[in-house]
């Protein structure tokens, strides 16, 4: 008899993938669950086990093939898988045991992405007892990066918590217990895919397997590397002939963490004294995971970073008033307002193309210049400050532009934003001028080498034409990594910016 192994399902909106890797050929012995190929997607990597034991046989999707969702990859000829051996699947913990088997079925921690393993356990939506339909919400959880929803694997009863509100959890860890419902029986159904949250961004750098190594990695494990800035021989590989798989390359990002520090950093100085009037007037609230990230993150780009700022301004008439008159026309046919950041997105964009080290990044001792446009937007939210990416800027329209910028703002502040959408830019920009500030020394966004800070537009006496006028004046800053940009690069950057703002028929001419 031969079975079908066909594509599993592979997320929202995900509609294909490509076959990474097979880890089987034609007429080897495969046991039930051994994981017969990888998938890669533009958002996760998928491990496609064998629905049963039996002898591989005709593989119909080769390596680097585009598959759609149910497309039939290869058959197994079932009987008898005597010497087929399942793979050794990484060990777990204790709370990591596969659901139980009859008339309840567990509920997971979900893949948290790339080179998350923990969450805390934000929000419980049902309690104990409650009557829960397939696919509810039942709990959020929050990673230092996303914001994860849990459905219900099927339908039932919530009957135990296993992890509060404010418990942190392990990737894979259990969370709850349901029962099944009227027919006393639940069929765990297939654990949906986390939107986006395992993306890595085009244009980052796989780290290559160590020299002499005949085996390859898992794609999976080499992106989870990329991220952890290991190299291959930093990870001991526990999959089949040694090679490296996600769980390893989290087991040496821990020992990596875990090692002591070759130099002790300074020590958070103390607090002062407190009376016991103030103390009691004091509130203590634990930092969110994201806010733990960005503090980390900020300090990592100071300690990493040569920075240093340039600053200049512009004179924002031409723009004002072409954006005057043409913005009811733009929302007539666009649907979408005319805002000031597609006409710096475009200036930026612009700038970049002249000065492509800006919109590089240094890679150990090599520079990695972009030859795209992916233009973070930084945008504050009620939990902290995110910088979602706008992909192939350089290529979109003014009106294009707007859309992504109104729809990820949107997101952002409804806390919706998935990973995928916040990773991969290649240059940012930040408008404190919305908040009301004159001048600032923006931070950059790691690992990229730039960010352009806009200020608030105020009227300033200005000489014009040896005339003293009021004009809109808006100061700009650019923070940018002098490793690999140099003055001359940031003012010129700068400089063109400018220009192409006072004047906007130089963005149409492409002068």
């Amino acid at each position: 008899m031969s079975i079908e192994v066909r594509v599993p399902t592979l997320g929202e909106s995900v509609t294909e993938a490509t076959v990474a890797t097979w880890f089987k050929k034609p007429g080897d012995a495969v046991a039930a669950d051994e994981m017969l190929c990888e998938l890669e997607t533009d958002k996760v990597t998928v491990e496609v086990p064998a629905p049963a034991a039996g002898v591989m046989g005709e593989i119909v999707a080769a390596e680097g093939s585009t598959v759609g969702v149910d497309a039939l990859l290869a058959t197994i000829s079932e009987g008898d898988s005597a010497g087929a051996e399942p793979a050794k699947a990484p060990q777990k913990d204790a709370d990591e045991a596969p659901a139980s088997s009859g008339a309840s079925v567990d509920v997971m921690v979900p893949t948290l992405g790339e080179s998350v393993t923990e969450a805390t356990v934000s929000t419980w939506f049902k309690k104990v007892g409650d009557s829960v339909a397939a696919d509810e919400m039942l709990c959020e959880l929050e990673t230092d990066k996303v914001s994860v929803e849990v459905p219900a694997p099927s339908a039932g009863t919530l009957t135990e918590i296993l992890a509060g509100e404010g418990d942190t959890v392990k990737a894979g860890g259990k969370l709850a217990v349901m029962s099944g419902g009227a027919d006393g029986a639940v069929e765990p159904a297939e654990r949906p895919q986390p939107e986006g949250n395992e993306a890595v961004a085009d244009g980052e750098q796989y780290t290559p397997p160590a020299a002499g190594k005949d085996v390859e990695d898992a794609p999976s494990a080499k992106k989870a590397m990329a991220e952890a800035g290991l190299s291959a021989d930093q990870v001991q590989g526990s999959g089949r002939d040694g090679r490296v798989m996600k769980e390893d390359v989290a087991k040496a990002a821990a020992a990596v963490a875990n090692a002591p520090a070759p130099a002790a950093a300074p020590a958070q100085a103390p607090r002062a004294p407190v009376s016991a009037d103030d103390a009691a007037r004091e509130e203590r609230v634990k930092m969110t995971r994201l806010r733990q990230t960005i503090a980390r993150r900020l300090k990592d780009s100071q300690n990493t970073a040569a920075m240093l700022t340039t600053y200049n301004e512009v004179d924002m008439t031409e723009v004002m008033a072409l954006r005057n008159q043409y913005k009811d026309e733009f929302v007539k046919k666009h649907g979408v307002k005319l805002g000031f950041m597609s006409f710096f997105t475009k200036a930026c964009v612009h700038a970049l193309k002249e000065v492509p080290e800006v919109n590089a990044e240094i890679d150990g001792t090599d520079i990695v210049y972009k030859n795209f446009v992916h233009m973070g937007i930084a945008a504050g939210t009620p939990t902290g400050l995110v910088v979602p990416v706008i992909r192939d800027a350089d290529s979109m329209s003014f009106a294009e532009i707007e859309k992504q910028i109104a729809e990820k703002g949107a997101r952002a502040r409804d806390g919706k934003l998935s990973m995928a959408e916040m990773q991969g830019g290649t240059f940012t920009i930040s408008n404190g001028g919305v908040y009301g500030s004159l001048m600032s020394s923006p931070i950059l966004n790691p690992p990229q080498s730039g960010i352009l800070g806009m200020h608030k537009i105020q009227q300033r006496p200005m000489v014009v034409n040896g005339e003293i006028v009021a004009r809109p004046m808006m100061y700009l800053a650019l923070s940018y990594d002098h490793r690999i940009v140099d003055g001359k690069g940031a003012v010129t950057f700068l400089v063109r910016v400018k220009d192409a703002l006072e004047d906007p028929r130089r963005l149409l001419m492409d002068l």
